[in-house]
């Protein structure tokens, strides 16, 4: 099975995605289309080298092998990129091909982004995560010990190959941190603008025994269902400029959690169901939304065997992560609120605010 979408980020910028489960072999030669008659450097995760390296046979000398966790998205790993492209003599008209999860994709089109001014890049993810989220949309960044992804630029890719077979060797704990932020979408579709509805919220409700199954027709229609409504608010807002905000609901609380744990406690996925539970909960309080939908959005993601976070960190140290986001403005701090069923929307907040939302 395959599906073909497409990125439009002006009327003569597009670039394809490629949702399937077709063979590696197969898989080899959509790559291999792209870098015909060029140098390339293969950025790869060290789990998926050691699972698939056999299966793609890649010349060692064009590979860097990525350490695997959040900890790895940082500036010595960029340099090291660098320096290795430079030894391979990359030019402008050659490439780079990501190959593993959310990791290994902002580093690559970091590095893609500013090696010699730009150079072209492919993104291959290999995580459920990397699939929905951070493989389509042209985010690239790197960590700082103090905030995550301070460091980035916008930097679309020249196509994006999503092969589900990939999932057969993901663990559970993986698994899940991407559905954590498929989740994410059910509750922003209608504030995306995508041309019809999808559903998606009934769709996982309806789908949670088969997609756990990780049966391929319900994961193919599910990694599609998210990317058209990136892809729609993509299309519409590629440098978040105003809509794109919404793909962070809950994300302030999550990147402040990762934060302030190092990337070592929770996964990104886990640390923004445990945002979502926090503003969802907030929301209803304060009479955003309604409470049967309070109820729905809390049994879909109990559904997915998700709770709220049970263990509290310093208020003080949060807000002071929160205001380092790069989404904050001026004095405020910006959330993504639910407003009403599968509608978000933008507020600000001040430091003092915050504090009263942790208190109540």
């Amino acid at each position: 099975m395959r599906q073909t979408l497409k990125v439009q980020i002006a009327e003569d910028k597009y670039y394809p995605i490629e949702i399937s489960d077709s063979s590696f072999d197969k898989l080899k030669q959509e790559i291999a289309s792209y870098t015909a008659n060029k140098k390339k450097l293969i950025i790869i995760s060290k789990k998926v080298y050691d699972l698939y390296q056999k299966d793609f046979g890649f010349d060692e000398n064009e590979i860097f092998i990525l350490k695997d966790g959040e900890k790895e998205k940082n500036i010595k790993n960029y340099l090291k990129i660098v320096q290795k492209a430079i030894q391979l003599g990359l030019t402008r008209k050659d490439i780079l091909i990501a190959i593993g999860g959310g990791v290994v994709g902002d580093l690559t089109g970091f590095v893609a982004s500013t090696y010699m001014r730009g150079i072209d890049f492919i993104q291959v993810p290999t995580t459920l995560l990397s699939m929905v989220d951070s493989s389509v949309g042209g985010k690239t960044a790197i960590d700082l010990d103090e905030a995550k992804n301070i460091i980035g630029t916008f930097y679309q890719p020249k196509a994006v190959f999503i092969n589900i077979n990939f999932l057969n060797t993901l663990d559970n704990r993986q698994f899940r941190s991407g559905l954590g932020e498929i989740l994410k979408y059910a509750f922003i579709e209608n504030s995306c603008g995508y041309k019809i509805p999808l559903y998606l919220f009934e769709f996982l409700t309806l789908s949670c025994e088969k997609i756990f199954q990780r049966e391929a027709i319900t994961l193919i229609r599910m990694i599609e269902y998210c990317l058209n409504l990136k892809i729609a608010v993509v299309n519409q807002d590629e440098k978040e400029g105003n809509l794109r905000k919404i793909l962070n609901f809950g994300h302030t609380f999550a990147h402040a959690l990762e934060t302030i744990t190092r990337y070592k406690k929770y996964t990104h996925g886990e640390a923004v169901v445990y945002g979502m539970f926090f503003i969802i909960d907030w929301a209803y309080k304060k009479e955003y939304i309604s409470y049967s939908y309070y109820r729905l959005s809390i049994e879909l993601l109990e559904k997915y065997g998700f709770k709220r976070l049970n263990k509290k960190y310093s208020t003080d140290k949060i807000i002071e992560i929160m205001k380092k986001d790069k989404k904050a403005s001026g004095d405020k701090i910006t959330f993504i609120v639910p407003s009403d069923k599968k509608i978000v929307k933008e507020i600000k907040l001040s430091p003092i605010e915050v504090e009263y939302m942790f208190e109540e």
